[in-house]
């Protein structure tokens, strides 16, 4: 298993959460997302390490910017 944390800004109300989990939970091998809009981070649990490009481009298209 594997847990990652990354930064995401523009996220401000649950349906900023729910577009991101959605678009990051649909990456293959991703098993559960959490967002935290306090701190502005969504940490992913996947089966095995998942690329970082997948994560920023799932988290772009949900229309977001993963933090550099």
């Amino acid at each position: 298993m594997s847990i990652e944390t990354y930064t995401v800004t523009g996220m401000t109300c649950d349906h900023c959460s729910s577009s991101v989990s959605a678009e990051v939970r649909a990456v293959a091998g991703v098993t559960a997302v959490d967002v935290d809009l306090a701190t502005g981070t969504v940490t992913v649990t996947s089966e095995q390490p998942v690329s970082t490009d997948k994560i920023s481009g799932a988290v772009a298209e949900a229309g977001y910017t993963p933090a550099s």
